[in-house]
């Protein structure tokens, strides 16, 4: 690409200009990740409309006579519904307890300096570091002693302990970008500094509070190992654990399974979409001060 001088003569091209050769190399690359990234959503969706056993064949065919046989068996003959309604209780609880008490953690560490401040940030920089393969096996004697285990509140307690120490620096951050300036105008206006954080910081802060919110969603959600050890009954299983049921010694029954994960990614879809506008700034908005 050039462009033309004041004299008329061309200029070189201008930085960041690509030739017809790169431009289509660079299409043709993006079309190839896009068509990689979509095929095991597609594939998946198409699996759930077959019929049972027709993921056998031999024969590889994107349509075979689809129907919702799969969507009415799981919805009206399994525990599904009741799952489902666990799943969602539970992801809310996490969701808004997450997101309180990250929020308020991260205000706290962002604006006032007391007794045992750094202790604070150290511990909840070092939880996170630990694997759910290693904390389970405390968490679990915890519940127990209090006599929590195959109840969902031990499941959120079970959950938070991922989710406020990454939220809780998330926010952190955040609040860091929100000046000083506004935590002062409300004291002069005789706010309590709850009053601040609730009435002037919260409603500049949508885009952390909307990450928290889906990072905490998101955790309980698709969580696996803590579910499989502190929920024991059928009736209290998640999804992430129920759908497990679906396969079998000898046999797993595929058509279910597909069926299900697709239902089971429609919440997680709407509450992305819920926030989408907010995640990009939510994410970055620590990255840098000005």
């Amino acid at each position: 690409m050039s462009t033309v001088g004041t004299a008329g003569t061309p200029v070189a091209g201008t930085r960041g200009s690509r030739g017809a050769g790169a431009s289509l190399a660079l299409h043709a690359t993006l079309i190839v990740a896009s068509v990689i990234a979509v095929f095991p959503v597609a594939w998946l969706v198409l699996t759930s409309i077959k019929p049972r056993d027709a993921w056998q064949s031999t024969t590889v065919e994107l349509f075979n006579h689809p129907s919702l046989d799969n969507y009415t068996q799981v919805l009206g003959q399994t525990a599904f519904p009741r799952w489902l309604f666990n799943s969602l209780l539970v992801a809310a609880m996490t969701t808004v307890m997450g997101v309180v008490l990250s929020a308020t953690t991260g205000y706290a560490v962002s604006r006032f300096r007391f007794p045992g401040f750094r202790s604070i940030m150290w511990m909840l920089l070092i939880t996170q570091m630990f694997p759910v393969a290693i904390l389970i096996v405390p968490i679990y004697n915890l519940m127990a002693g209090l006599g929590l285990i195959n109840q969902f509140p031990g499941l959120v307690i079970a959950y938070l302990t991922s989710t406020i120490p990454f939220c809780a620096w998330m926010m952190k951050g955040y609040f860091d970008t929100v000046p000083v300036e506004i935590d002062e105008a409300g004291r002069v206006d005789g706010l309590t500094p709850f009053g601040t954080f609730w009435r002037l910081i919260l409603p500049l802060s949508k885009p952390g509070l909307a990450v928290a919110g889906f990072y905490s969603f998101i955790t309980a959600w698709a969580e696996v190992a803590y579910a499989t050890a502190f929920m024991t009954g059928d009736d209290k299983y998640t999804l992430a654990v129920g759908i497990g049921q679906f396969v079998g010694q000898h046999k797993a029954e595929w058509g279910l399974l597909t069926a299900s994960s697709v239902l089971i990614a429609i919440p997680a879809a709407v509450v992305f979409l819920l926030v989408q506008r907010n995640i990009v700034t939510g994410l970055t908005a620590g990255a840098t001060k000005s």
